[in-house]
């Protein structure tokens, strides 16, 4: 595998929830810092070593209300 793309948003309670695209991997962390090495611990043990991504890409998203 060379590539696994995490789908990261805001927490509703605060922080920020990740969750694998076509894996059934899930985590969360209360700052980016922390959520990043949450994933990384996930990849780790959900992958056998050496069948892992050799990327781990995160694609964020932040919704946002504008007034007008």
């Amino acid at each position: 595998m060379s590539e696994l793309i995490f789908h990261v948003e805001d927490a509703p309670e605060g922080g920020f929830v990740a969750r694998a695209l076509g894996h059934s991997l899930f985590t969360e962390g209360a700052t980016l810092d922390e959520l990043r090495a949450n994933i990384r611990e996930a990849v780790a043990c959900h992958f056998e070593e050496g069948s892992g991504p050799r990327v781990i890409r995160l694609h964020c998203v932040r919704e946002e209300t504008l007034a007008p």
